[in-house]
């Protein structure tokens, strides 16, 4: 279960060299708490995690722009997105700081910290696919948001059809 110890090295910052922390690991912050200026909040929160960006295909190059957002109300520790690929990404591809490959065609990023209506979080992949091929599909979901109720999670869930030919698809 390759794809389970992924997520868990993501969710959990479990696994030393996983190259990705969970947010707030070790120092009590975690599922069911928001982060504010004057420290971890208790209980359930409400926060609107959102996922926007483009992805193009060309030449066998695959380009996604994720951006992760929250619109509030409340801060979060954090949030992880899955990106899944219909085709698989060519193996041994190196991921930005953050991101971490969860299977053949499976990558997880990790926010930092989500202030309410503040700046996102940002990852730029540019990976290589397995041949040419003429299209790939690309799915992103959240996948952990600190325990946060989403009254929303409609703009964390995509699935963009993606032609190769060099144009940006947005999302």
């Amino acid at each position: 279960m390759v794809v389970s110890a992924a997520a868990m090295a993501v969710v959990t910052g479990a696994g030393s060299g996983s190259g990705v922390e969970a947010p707030g690991a070790g120092v009590g912050e975690g599922v069911g708490q928001g982060v504010s200026e004057h420290g971890p909040q208790q209980g359930p929160v409400e926060a609107d995690v959102a996922h926007h960006g483009h992805v193009s295909l060309w030449g066998g190059r695959l380009a996604v722009r994720l951006s992760t957002g929250n619109h509030g109300p409340s801060d979060l520790a954090g949030a992880t997105a899955r990106l899944a690929f219909s085709e698989p990404p060519a193996a041994g591809q190196r991921l930005p700081a953050g991101c971490l490959w969860g299977g053949d065609r499976v990558v997880y990023c990790q926010s930092g910290p989500l202030r309410a209506d503040g700046q996102d979080s940002e990852f730029r992949l540019d990976l290589r696919t397995v041949g040419d091929p003429a299209e790939v599909s690309m799915d992103i979901t959240t996948v952990w948001n600190g325990g946060a109720e989403d009254l929303n999670p409609d703009n964390d869930k995509h699935h963009v059809l993606v032609p190769a030919t060099g144009d940006l698809y947005i999302y």
